[in-house]
């Protein structure tokens, strides 16, 4: 392979892109990979380049054990390569131009089982009955209406009294963007939420929280952050790192 073409392209990158050097020296890096492993494919040439031998340097540098960051970015240099120099006479065809660049990885959300489930409530349920203060009756109310019903937390802080329905057992919810939706609740959860207004939440309130639902110590409508500390010691009872964004899931 040329040390003209390097050179040329790298000029191109400077010149024509503008790019910065450190941008220039990895695309200079990613293509000097490439063209090494040309050579050990035995291609000398660049009119016997074909889409394969592309294909073969990427399978080879995923084998390695590559980051799918670095296997994009080096799918991204490649292209950029392959168009210059089919531009520039170096290829018949731009060889790189149908190389799909993969997508960003999904990290499904780490779910609770059923018994799981069962285990975190339960423990809530101990420690309410062993050491009932208004917290730990409204720590379990929380807990059974985030299971329950697979609300956010934003949602769950902003419920107001007026938003529950019990002739329905149903909850009124304002989501994103202001979007109202009526939401069922489970047996279990209404009973805990019954449970927390009527023995728990009146030790909390006070004139500046009188419409709230959960309250936090100091009688203010509770907290996000609060919520999520809440869920966050549940869930050691099973030895889970899981916040309610888990939880969610687990009740979809």
């Amino acid at each position: 392979m040329s040390a003209a073409l390097v050179t040329q392209y790298e000029e191109h990158l400077a010149l024509v892109r503008n790019l910065s050097d450190n941008s220039i020296r990895g695309y200079v890096t990613d293509l000097e990979s490439f063209l090494k492993h040309m050579e050990k494919l035995g291609i000398v040439e660049f009119n016997q380049l074909e889409i394969e031998h592309i294909r073969s340097w990427l399978a080879n540098l995923q084998s390695t054990g590559v980051a799918r960051a670095t296997l994009t970015r080096r799918i991204v240099s490649i292209r950029a390569f392959t168009n210059w120099a089919a531009a520039n006479g170096w290829l018949t065809s731009d060889l790189g131009a149908n190389l799909s660049v993969p997508k960003p990885h999904k990290v499904l959300p780490e779910v609770l089982n059923v018994n799981e489930a069962a285990t975190v409530i339960k423990s809530l349920e101990v420690k309410a009955a062993e050491e009932p203060s208004a917290e730990n009756i409204r720590d379990l109310a929380m807990l059974e209406v985030l299971y329950g019903s697979g609300i956010r937390v934003s949602e769950l802080c902003g419920l107001n009294l007026s938003d529950i329905d019990n002739s329905r057992n149903t909850l009124n919810v304002i989501g994103k963007a202001s979007k109202q939706r009526v939401v069922p609740l489970g047996i279990p959860a209404m009973k805990a939420l019954s449970n927390y207004l009527t023995t728990a939440r009146g030790e909390l309130v006070n004139q500046l929280s009188a419409a709230a639902v959960f309250l936090g110590s100091r009688g203010k409508r509770i907290d996000q952050r609060t919520v999520r500390e809440v869920v966050y010691e549940a869930m050691k009872s099973v030895g889970a790192s899981m916040g309610p964004h888990g939880l969610r899931h687990t009740a979809a």
